[in-house]
């Protein structure tokens, strides 16, 4: 298969532009002339007779004939990428897009390896991910926007179909300097009532997760010092380091970190979960998704946290 796929090259460069509302963004992602794409879209406009885009200096809008046009666009786009990939298995191939959806750690600590290995073997595969927590990505699943989703809390839809693939364990961290690890002892649970955390956001799968075993350890929630809530592993791991409070972390983010983070142990109380693979109810993925899905199942069966 080419480069330019099934898909006409008027209407992708049309989606592209309207996607990135400005014809040099547009250029760039398409590899052309800003005059080129230009060109390309008045050619599409002559062709439908209607006006696409509203220009007001260097900003473009969507007319109300683009934002209809943009709709039907990105629907031949996914049609074109399902049509290449049963194409491409008729001569055997792997090929087509891959399109994932994958929860914070996963994407940032072990989709990484996974992928770089997968599309080292397949490429002729594309791969394109939304990183989100785990309700994004189960919203995007439900969208249609993504083919395969990789998350670490429950998914709450009995519409959709998990997996286990992968165990963790969440480990309370604080920095070195912090009196739980100077006295390198467990602490009890109560304990965590007494100091500020710093915390995934709602909708996260880790802090589900984590509130769900305080509270089977009698910790109720209300009483919980949040002091930050924040929106990626990263970012806990910074707020901790720099004594912001003590927080929750995946085992599988720890690596390297031992300078700026220490495990503090929790007396009765061990975070474990498993990462799971979620896709709706029914036939398994097909074509490239489904091939990442069979390759990822056999890499996590020979995977642990190091």
């Amino acid at each position: 298969m080419n480069d330019m796929g099934l898909e006409s090259i008027h209407l992708k460069t049309f989606r592209v532009v309207a996607e990135q509302l400005s014809f040099t963004h547009a250029a760039e992602r398409l590899f052309l002339t800003q005059p080129a794409v230009t060109l390309q879209i008045k050619a599409l406009e002559e062709e439908l007779g209607l006006r696409l885009f509203d220009r007001t200096g260097h900003q473009i809008a969507l007319t109300p004939a683009g934002q209809v046009l943009r709709s039907y666009a990105v629907q031949l786009y996914d049609l074109c990428a399902e049509a290449e990939q049963a194409m491409s298995a008729l001569r055997g191939e792997i090929g087509g897009q891959v399109k994932l959806g994958a929860s914070t750690t996963i994407a940032q600590y072990l989709l990484p390896r996974l992928a770089g290995e997968f599309l080292a073997r397949n490429p002729d595969v594309a791969l394109s991910m939304v990183m989100s927590n785990t309700a994004g990505v189960v919203s995007a699943l439900l969208e249609n926007r993504v083919a395969l989703g990789l998350i670490e809390g429950p998914s709450g839809r009995a519409d959709l179909k998990t997996e286990l693939f992968l165990e963790d364990e969440i480990v309370l961290v604080a920095p070195p300097s912090h009196e739980w690890v100077e006295a390198g002892t467990p602490i009890s649970p109560d304990a965590l009532t007494q100091v500020p955390l710093v915390v995934r956001e709602h909708g996260s799968g880790t802090r589900q997760i984590v509130e769900d075993a305080l509270a089977k350890a009698k910790v109720l929630k209300k009483k919980l010092h949040v002091a930050m809530e924040l929106d990626s592993t990263e970012a806990i791991k910074s707020a901790v380091a720099a004594g912001l409070g003590v927080g929750f972390r995946s085992r599988w983010a720890l690596a390297g970190t031992q300078t700026f983070l220490r495990v503090v142990p929790i007396h009765g109380v061990r975070i474990r979960r498993h990462f799971q693979f979620v896709y709706p109810k029914g036939p398994e993925p097909g074509g490239a998704a489904g091939a990442f899905l069979r390759f990822a199942r056999g890499k996590c069966a020979e995977t642990r946290p190091r």
